[in-house]
């Protein structure tokens, strides 16, 4: 006998729907579904977030140098010409006063940088192998911003592993297991189905 509720499906769409559901679950905190879908995902999700207790603090803080685009008090990038050749500055600013780009000879615009120190986390060996599991089967998600919906103008990449060990791990590192909770709702109008809430406790 299976170890697994098969869900009507075949095992390349349920594992699709699996992951789909964990992702959304992880995202947004609490998902509706089904019974016996949300005791499947209850499953995945406990085992992700097990993972990421165990390895929150298996990191270590290094300081790295970066160059980092300079911007202007509008936030667009500062950029100046310099000579093709030999990279002398020919114009600190590759636009005129009227906002039309200049025209040097010899001369190419090039984005302005500056160096800066910042701190990062370096994962361990342990926490990087962690890392590579919860990426195997979180899907990526894209925020976008309800003013521009429909454009991909400021949607932005959300990274449900840092969620994971920075936000989700820490509430539970006291707790062992049982990090998420089921309640009833009812039959659902189509068909009947017991549909259910999954949280995060």
């Amino acid at each position: 006998m299976a170890k697994y509720r098969k869900l009507g499906r075949t095992s390349s769409q349920r594992k699709a729907l699996l992951r789909n559901q964990v992702t959304a679950l992880i995202h947004n905190g609490k998902i509706v579904t089904t019974e016996a879908k949300a005791k499947e995902i209850r499953k995945i999700a406990e085992g992700l977030i097990a993972l990421a207790v165990k390895e929150k603090d298996n990191y270590e803080t290094v300081t790295v140098t970066t160059k980092v685009a300079r911007k202007d008090k509008d936030g667009k990038r500062v950029k100046q010409i310099v000579d093709k050749n030999t990279g002398e500055v020919l114009s600190e600013t590759h636009r005129d006063e009227n906002g039309k780009i200049k025209r040097i000879e010899n001369g190419v615009t090039v984005t302005v940088y500056d160096e800066i120190e910042k701190e990062i986390k370096k994962d361990l060996p342990s926490r990087l192998h962690a890392r590579h599991q919860i990426l195997r089967v979180l899907y990526p998600v894209v925020e976008v911003p309800e003013a521009v919906a429909g454009r991909k103008k400021n949607t932005k990449e959300v990274d449900l592993v840092a969620k994971l060990f920075d936000e989700i791990a820490p509430k539970y590192a006291d707790r062992k297991g049982g990090y998420t909770r089921i309640v009833k709702l009812g039959q659902r109008k189509g068909d009947g189905a017991l549909e259910v809430l999954i949280e995060l406790v």
